[in-house]
């Protein structure tokens, strides 16, 4: 069986053909079983997103990974990015820490 991770890899890298890719498992920081592939975040870098605007370039992945996105990805974070925008800055901001999310809304607490 392929990890969730190894799917969305595949997946983007023969839609997107990118650059750069990377596939950040960040469920350790989550309120979430040990080894899950529940949050993660994509940095990915193509040519493709090139005169895209931002919101269509999200979108473009999401379309692309909806099947996990309906399943076993709970949030995914997603850096898309030119070879222009990518050359004058690499830099990433880390992820926040986890708040807690639904541990604090009382909907889901009852």
């Amino acid at each position: 069986m392929n990890s969730v991770k190894t799917g969305i890899q595949t997946k983007l890298m023969k839609e997107f053909k990118p650059l750069h890719l990377e596939v950040i498992n960040e469920s350790h920081m989550h309120n979430v079983p040990k080894n899950s592939e529940t949050h993660f975040k994509v940095i990915v870098v193509s040519d493709k997103f090139n005169e895209v605007k931002h919101i269509d370039r999200h979108r473009m992945v999401n379309k692309i990974l909806s099947e996990e996105l309906e399943g076993p990805v709970h949030a995914l974070s997603v850096k898309a990015k030119t070879p222009s925008q990518w050359e004058k800055s690499q830099k990433v901001e880390p992820s926040p820490s986890c708040q807690g999310g639904s541990k604090h809304d009382p909907h889901f607490n009852k």
